[in-house]
């Protein structure tokens, strides 16, 4: 059973950077597209960020693309979100999903493997 742990979460200053880290299950990471998720206060969840599980294809959403670079370790067994130029409306719980292999899918119904969240609030 995968098995998804986020950390890196906290708060910072508008402008300023995270790194947000998830540790996966051994091999999910090399044979899972991973993704990256958050729901703000009210609101749905929604996709951020996207890797395939081959390669080095990524997708973003329109709202980071720019500002946050996903990247992945297979040894580690890890993905990662980096996030700069951060804003207020970052702000969210963070999710890291693995779902199948395959064109990276930007709807939450892509991935089946999903961590508890970690909080990412930005002040202004």
């Amino acid at each position: 059973q995968v098995q998804l742990v986020e950390s890196g979460g906290g708060l910072v200053q508008a402008g300023g950077s995270l790194r947000l880290s998830c540790l996966a299950t051994e091999y999910t990471v090399r044979t899972n597209n991973l993704a990256w998720f958050r729901q703000a206060p009210g609101k749905g969840r929604e996709f951020v960020a996207g890797i395939m599980w081959i390669g080095d294809s990524t997708r973003y959403s329109a709202s980071v693309k720019d500002r946050f670079t996903i990247s992945r370790d297979n040894a580690k067994n890890m993905v990662f979100l980096h996030m700069s130029s951060l804003k207020p409306e970052d702000t969210a719980v963070y999710y890291c999903a693995a779902g199948r292999p395959g064109t990276i899918n930007d709807a939450e119904w892509g991935y089946g493997s999903w961590g508890q969240g970690t909080q990412v609030t930005v002040s202004s």
